[in-house]
């Protein structure tokens, strides 16, 4: 009997798997928190427009991914923002990596204030419009009148060059001053 036993107990051992299941084994994976920071994101003064989480990074993972912002919201430039005294300090960034150069903590709520981009369109009307400006203004202060102005039959005149000085003094006045008249009455 013994060595019937003997045999049942190398058959029990040769039949269990050398290598343990997947089932008794512990993952040994370790999930690491990302630091994060609430933001919201205002433009102009004027929002929230958003409010998301941005991940920190960098070295420390303390640092603000700026660049990642500006290009997402189309913004050239960030500042702190307080929501009772308007904009702070600029937001500085690293050229080469976007990041922010003042570190921030976990779990901090940032409010910043976005400058967006300017358009092509408005420089581009400027540009022409004060060219074209010009160019009626030079017509129309010559003495002899040129054919191509003829073929327009707009003929007001001789205009004396010191009249001629003054509209582009306080055309250049106006513009300068009245930048932001538009925003500030619609």
């Amino acid at each position: 009997m013994t060595d019937d036993n003997m045999i049942h107990s190398t058959a029990a051992e040769e039949s269990s798997p050398l290598l343990q299941t997947k089932s008794n084994t512990r993952t040994k994976s370790v999930r690491t928190m990302v630091p994060e920071v609430e933001v919201h994101l205002f433009r102009q003064g004027k929002g929230p427009i958003d409010v998301f989480k941005s991940s920190l990074g960098g070295w420390d993972q303390d640092h603000l991914e700026v660049r990642d912002i500006l290009d997402k919201y189309g913004l050239k430039s960030i500042f702190a923002f307080n929501t009772e005294s308007g904009r702070c300090a600029p937001i500085r960034f690293n050229p080469r990596n976007g990041r922010s150069l003042l570190p921030y903590t976990d779990g901090a709520v940032i409010f910043i204030d976005g400058e967006p981009k300017d358009s092509l369109i408005k420089p581009i009307t400027k540009i022409l419009l004060g060219i074209a400006v010009t160019t009626l203004s030079i017509v129309l202060v010559m003495k002899e009148t040129p054919v191509w102005m003829k073929n327009l039959n707009l003929s007001v005149g001789n205009i004396p060059p010191w009249i001629l000085a003054c509209v582009v003094i306080i055309f250049t006045r106006t513009r300068k001053r009245t930048r932001d008249f538009l925003k500030t009455r619609i």
